[in-house]
């Protein structure tokens, strides 16, 4: 077993015949051939690209949002135009159009059934398996509250619910991902509370991702990575998965201040970019990263976020690099 690990962040481009023709067994045959694809290119720990979460009405993020609100107590599908303008006038909310819901009762998980997913895509991977979820941060975010008044508390309720699902979840690894974060550190009090909630609940391996921002190959959040350390080293967490290729290469230092126990893992893939990386840059990548933070800091590499806008072709190569980078690193003959 090789020291560093590869894995995937979550995404992964949706084959356009499912697009074309959506049904239950169109979207089962495509999350087998996602988790084949990802097993055949060498990642360890693999995703079913998220598909679980397929929604044709929102192919930019996949129902990133929508699929956990919608079906939650407390949230409705119905807001007023003058909700409507002012939600387009929120800071950090430019990349969105239409809020997801408006919370108007207690949150509760409703008819939510994260275990039924994610059971249905482990039973396709031979290799570890990993199960992504929204986190409460970013969701509590994005809806119209006209209950709580208070933004953290909508989070704590939505992290409540989540944790209740992910009780029951049978995944290798189970990340959480919060993407709004890093553009908003000073908010990280209430979003480590809040997460971790998710995170205690989680039967096998707990990981947080956080990068700033995917959307459409742009980068959402403005931030550096040292205004998260002290949310990072609140995490309870075995792993963090962070957007570290994109970013200026200075910001890596950084990760000096992250409590040893935490593992970290390393973007060496820019989800940003068509081109795609050698086996010797993911190697120096890994390389540099080590000997700036000390030998066998690294525990995964993976892309910096999910491969959803890029074409198939191109996540496939990036995927392969990877396993190419890590062997090339640790000396293991291809």
């Amino acid at each position: 077993m090789p020291r560093i690990q590869t894995t995937v962040v979550g995404s992964y481009p949706i084959p356009d015949w499912l697009v074309a023709s959506p049904s239950e067994q169109a979207l089962l045959d495509a999350t087998r051939a996602v988790i084949g694809t990802q097993e055949q290119a060498g990642v360890d720990v693999v995703c079913d690209g998220e598909l679980y979460r397929f929604d044709i009405n929102h192919p930019e993020t996949n129902g990133m949002i929508e699929y956990f609100v919608r079906p939650m107590d407390g949230i409705t599908q119905r807001f007023s135009f003058e909700d409507l303008i002012a939600y387009r006038s929120k800071s950090g909310m430019k990349f969105r159009t239409r809020p997801p819901g408006t919370v108007v009762g207690p949150i509760g998980h409703g008819s939510l059934d994260l275990p039924l997913a994610c059971a249905r895509a482990k039973a396709l991977a031979r290799h570890r398996f990993k199960f992504t979820v929204t986190g409460p941060h970013m969701l509590a975010k994005t809806l119209i509250d006209k209950h709580y008044g208070d933004v953290k508390a909508v989070a704590h309720a939505i992290a409540d619910a989540l944790a209740e699902q992910v009780r029951h979840l049978d995944a290798d690894v189970v990340q959480i991902d919060e993407a709004n974060l890093p553009g908003h550190p000073e908010e990280w009090e209430w979003a480590a509370s809040a997460i971790n909630r998710v995170l205690d609940a989680v039967q096998g391996t707990p990981a947080v991702h956080l990068c700033f921002g995917n959307y459409g190959g742009q980068t959402i959040q403005k931030g550096r990575w040292d205004q998260l350390l002290s949310y990072l080293n609140a995490l309870h967490a075995d792993h963090v998965v962070l957007e570290c290729a994109h970013r200026p290469p200075g910001e890596l230092a950084a990760f000096k201040e992250l409590k040893p126990e935490i593992g970290l893992g390393l973007g060496v893939v820019d989800i940003k970019v068509t081109d795609v990386e050698s086996a010797d840059a993911v190697a120096r990548a890994i390389e540099r990263a080590e000997t700036l933070l000390g030998a066998g800091r690294v525990r995964y590499i993976h892309p910096d976020c999910g491969f959803w806008m890029l074409k198939r072709s191109v996540a496939d190569a990036k995927m392969r690099a990877l396993k190419a980078g890590r062997d090339r690193f640790e000396g293991i003959a291809s």
